[in-house]
């Protein structure tokens, strides 16, 4: 596995890590940094054991070996053994690959849900509010809506504003643009960069390489159960060979 050095401590770190779900052996030693304050895009060919890094991160999977360590304000712990909600938090929130959202409920309900410090929407943080309205404009306008009435691009800026209702350390994204339009996976590029900015970690899988190179500081690549390479995520967009040998594909053929 190739690797390069990052003076930005890391706010997540995996060592070892193994999971097995039932029969089979999905995560095979996963050795996984993730620095603060940045975006880490988790690439890799379908099957190699992204969607089961995340969940195993948020406890929906149990590792069956190696450690997942946390480290916030200087003070870190491991995360083996927590549940969800405990995992949850800590600050770390989790936008699974199928959105998460509860479809009956209106977009305010699921917002409300979402925000551990508040029972009903006047004790929501207006102010963190309308700034998700900022970035995503559309949950203001469909806020009385029933979420499955939502287009598809819609539900996903609802299940993004879900996990960003209230500040968090870390933030886990599970392909947010698949199936999306290119107008809608800009507007999420744009909502990604500023809470990058605000220095929310991002760890994101993601099969649409443009928005991984765009967003991406840092980059590990999977390939059965193993992260096969780290670095730059540049380093990885500006050579053509090293992507073909990895990801069986060009970047540039993704622009």
């Amino acid at each position: 596995m190739s690797a390069t050095n990052t003076l930005t401590p890391p706010l997540l770190e995996l060592t070892g890590v193994h999971t097995h779900i039932g029969a089979y052996h999905i995560l095979h030693g996963v050795d996984l940094v993730v620095p603060e304050g940045e975006v880490t895009m988790l690439l890799g060919r379908n099957g190699a054991g992204k969607s089961t890094t995340l969940r195993t991160i948020m406890g929906l999977w149990a590792a069956s070996a190696g450690e997942l360590r946390f480290t916030r304000g200087g003070k870190g712990e491991r995360l083996n053994g927590l549940a969800t909600p405990d995992i949850a938090a800590r600050g770390i929130a989790y936008v699974p690959e199928s959105m998460g959202i509860f479809t009956d409920l209106t977009v305010k309900e699921n917002i409300v849900l979402a925000a551990r410090s508040a029972r009903h929407a006047g004790e929501l943080d207006t102010q963190r509010l309308e700034w998700i309205f900022t970035l995503l404009p559309a949950l203001k306008k469909f806020w009385l809506y029933p979420a499955g009435k939502l287009s598809g691009g819609q539900k996903q800026m609802l299940a993004v504003a879900r996990a960003i209702v209230e500040p968090r350390a870390l933030v886990l994204i599970d392909e947010p643009s698949k199936g999306l339009a290119p107008s809608i996976i800009q507007n999420l590029i744009t909502a990604f960069r500023e809470l990058k900015r605000q220095r929310t970690t991002i760890l994101l899988v993601e099969q649409n390489f443009k928005m991984a190179r765009d967003l991406g500081d840092r980059v590990a690549v999977m390939d059965n159960g193993r992260v096969v390479h780290t670095g730059a995520m540049a380093e990885l967009a500006d050579d053509e060979a090293l992507q073909q040998r990895l990801l069986g594909l060009s970047l540039g053929a993704h622009a």
